[in-house]
């Protein structure tokens, strides 16, 4: 055992022999695919919907586990926000760019999916605020989800773009907390041991 290893000290594995500074193809086409389908599947599901649901007349599925309860919301949750709509397509807009600046020393692929699933759910969202009545940055976001009750009395009624921003968050924090890069390193830390 060595000194840095006695002491508990942090350390931060070297990158592999080769590695190019910059992003990885391979992770920014994950990430790219990845907010891809999160859009496609959560405005297929807003579709669905709007389509079959009606304001008022939640469906029952999954024993009561789950209700599907059509939601036009003007907030975030709770409809919280309401009267401020226009501040949401303008953090998304904030998130969107962040990402785009990641995605520029990408080369990890865990990394990736986590945040092509926050990027894709942001612009679930935002497409809803952009496109849908009463107007532009004005929009109400379609909700359909509510578990445990059929009108959100135990958790805020959610939709397919929000459940990608909470795991791709989720994802990003386990990352971070294991030590993973962005960068594809990995930085470990060795717990000091305690004298027996």
């Amino acid at each position: 055992m060595n000194a840095d290893e006695q002491a508990g000290a942090t350390t931060v594995d070297e990158p592999e022999p080769g590695r190019r500074p910059g992003f990885s193809g391979r992770a920014v086409a994950v990430l790219g695919a990845t907010a891809v389908i999160a859009v496609a599947i959560d405005q297929w599901v807003k579709w669905l919907s709007t389509e079959n649901l009606e304001e008022g007349h939640p469906v029952r599925i999954l024993g009561g586990l789950i209700y599907l309860s059509l939601l036009r919301n003007a907030g975030a949750a709770f409809s919280l926000g309401s009267d401020y709509t226009w501040v949401f397509p303008v953090i998304t807009l904030i998130v969107v760019g962040w990402i785009a600046w990641m995605a520029m020393r990408l080369r990890s692929v865990p990394w990736a999916l986590a945040l092509g699933l926050v990027l894709g759910g942001a612009l679930g969202n935002l497409g809803d605020r952009l496109f849908r009545a009463p107007g532009v940055l004005h929009g109400h976001v379609v909700d359909m989800i509510s578990v445990f009750g059929p009108y959100g009395e135990y958790f805020a009624i959610f939709n397919i773009a929000d459940s990608c921003l909470s795991v791709g968050v989720v994802l990003a924090v386990l990352l971070e907390l294991t030590g993973r890069q962005r960068d594809g390193s990995r930085i470990s830390v060795r717990k000091k041991k305690e004298a027996q």
